[in-house]
């Protein structure tokens, strides 16, 4: 498909900075070495930094391989769940400001996994540069150490995830399916945990608190997680679906510009968010009640962007977690900085589009109450 390339020559803000030669070259390799020649320019900046962070990462083993092995996940984490564009990284945001309580981790150390215990400090002054202080999607404040989704890190590490489908729009319906894991091998399934583990237990190390995670693809892996971590904890948080959809179209023409490899067919795309809210939302509904009593708590949007206080309260009352009221002078202290945030004005969706998605996620309408005209 022919159009304008926005951000072409952007090398920044690009996930794959923190990949190991080894597997840059594997996923090389998995791709049949296919990039788009307008992205070449992306791909040998991505290999050159690969080099340095294998010999970081060979450093960083040397150094600490033994203490993270025997590191032990003894407190369970609170995972934060709901789809792209939901609300889930304004509840993140909230819920690390207890950082007595919670640990999570950063924009620096899911982008680099291998290396952030021995190169942390010193790169996110030397490339702090390289960051724009506004996500380029919805504005929110964003710097090397913002709270960040955890599904990076074990990407960058075992080359299973969904979210390769950004850089490799191809082999989009192909790397889909490490959304759910439903039609992974039991060995994939197996190499994800252990690299998912295997991250974790570096925050542990590093932080030794319970961890805050966020990632709206665990939305569609709670039996993978429960396996996992028995105990852990789940907040899920809801919007209206025609915002959802809205906010990620946004999403596409903004941020995702900035992780192609090749050439996108920019006329799949309304298609690919309703699959994949289908897919989510469809596995989400399956599992949702094997999470145990008194371990689930799920709001909406709407309520947390009205009463945020209100609704962090009623998620340390409902999950049992001690120290809101400890908590809540940070917490507040958050709040008060959003006072000046803007958001994004999206276009209207037109009545085909929106009967379209009635259509296609309609229980997820029906379940949480929003209206269907």
């Amino acid at each position: 498909m022919k159009g304008t390339l926005e951000h072409r020559w952007s090398v920044g803000h690009n996930y794959l900075a923190g990949i190991t030669a080894g597997d840059w070259w594997k996923l090389l390799h998995e791709n049949r070495f296919r990039i788009s020649p307008a992205y070449a320019h992306r791909a040998a900046f991505i290999t050159v930094l690969s080099l340095f962070n294998s010999w970081h990462r060979r450093i960083e083993q040397n150094r600490f391989n033994d203490q993270i092995e025997a590191t032990e996940i003894t407190r369970s984490p609170l995972f934060i769940l709901g789809h792209w564009r939901s609300g889930t990284t304004h509840l993140h945001n909230l819920l690390a400001q207890d950082d007595e309580l919670f640990a999570y981790a950063n924009t620096y150390q899911v982008i680099n996994p291998h290396t952030f215990l021995t190169t942390e400090e010193t790169n996110t002054r030397r490339f702090s540069w390289m960051l724009p202080s506004k996500r380029p999607m919805d504005n929110m404040a964003l710097s090397f150490q913002s709270p960040q989704e955890d599904e990076f890190a074990p990407l960058l590490t075992c080359r299973l995830s969904s979210y390769l489908g950004m850089s490799f729009p191809e082999r989009e319906e192909f790397y889909s399916s490490y959304l759910t894991f439903a039609e992974a091998s039991p060995e994939e399934i197996a190499r994800w945990k252990s690299a998912f583990t295997w991250f974790l237990k570096k925050l542990t190390f590093k932080y030794d608190r319970a961890l805050l995670l966020k990632s709206p693809p665990h939305t569609a892996r709670i039996r993978i997680l429960l396996e996992l971590f028995p105990d852990a904890r789940f907040i899920h948080i809801h919007r209206h679906p025609e915002q959802v959809f809205q906010s990620f179209r946004h999403y596409y023409d903004t941020a995702m510009w900035h992780t192609y490899l090749q050439r996108p067919d920019r006329e799949v795309i309304d298609g690919e968010i309703i699959a994949r809210y289908r897919r989510l939302y469809g596995a989400f509904l399956a599992d949702r009640d094997l999470i145990p009593t008194g371990n689930f708590h799920e709001l909406g949007f709407d309520q947390l962007e009205s009463d945020p206080l209100g609704s962090v309260k009623h998620i340390y009352q409902t999950l049992s977690l001690p120290g809101i009221d400890r908590a809540l002078p940070k917490i507040s202290s958050y709040v008060a900085t959003l006072e000046t945030y803007q958001k994004n004005r999206l276009t209207p969706l037109d009545e085909i589009t929106r009967q379209r998605l009635r259509d296609a996620w309609s229980p997820v309408y029906t379940r949480w109450g929003y209206e269907i005209r």
